[in-house]
């Protein structure tokens, strides 16, 4: 299957661009800090968007653009089916880190590479963009992690308050870009 990889420009991200992606994703296991150590527990549930969500999706893409940062897609035979979002304000005590806001594969490309190459691309624009580290507040389910680690990731040294806040069961992560 070819793959394309392009910016989404403003304009494009609205609900139709995702008619053809699928959020889903069957958790069974997750990470938790417990006592100050990682552990992995039995929490099991189904991660699947509405479209109240595909809405609020769209307005953050466009709110994230107009502030500077980026939103960039993989698409096969025109149909979104990954996707990325970096924010354009470098945060954090020393101003290293810029935000890596979305990365999601359609349930039926993961593990073919397009996770891999989108968190390439957004590691690429970071540095580009001034960045010494991607934040990632990333779902804490162990696929999730497991694809992380691979990238490289670890424990974020400082964790986004912003972040822990909105989802206090995600994993703070950082990577080097």
């Amino acid at each position: 299957m070819l793959i394309e990889y392009k910016m989404i420009e403003v304009d494009a991200i609205a609900l139709k661009l995702f008619q053809e992606f699928r959020r889903h994703q069957n958790v069974t296991k997750c990470w938790r800090k417990v006592e100050g150590n990682w552990c992995i527990k039995d929490i099991a549930f189904v991660d699947d968007w509405t479209k109240e969500d595909y809405e609020n999706l769209v307005e953050s893409l466009k709110k994230n653009i107009s502030e500077g940062g980026m939103v960039y897609g993989a698409f096969s035979e025109g149909n979104l089916k990954g996707f990325l979002s970096v924010s354009g304000t470098l945060f954090g005590a020393g101003k290293e880190y810029l935000d890596l806001m979305e990365l999601y594969v359609s349930e039926e490309l993961r593990g073919q590479g397009v996770g891999t190459e989108l968190f390439r691309k957004a590691k690429e624009w970071a540095a580009l963009h001034g960045a010494k580290k991607l934040y990632i507040s990333a779902h804490s389910a162990v696929e999730s992690q497991t694809f992380y680690k691979r990238m490289g990731c670890v424990e974020a040294q400082e964790y986004s308050a912003k972040h822990v806040e909105k989802e206090p069961c995600d994993c703070q992560l950082e990577c080097g870009v």
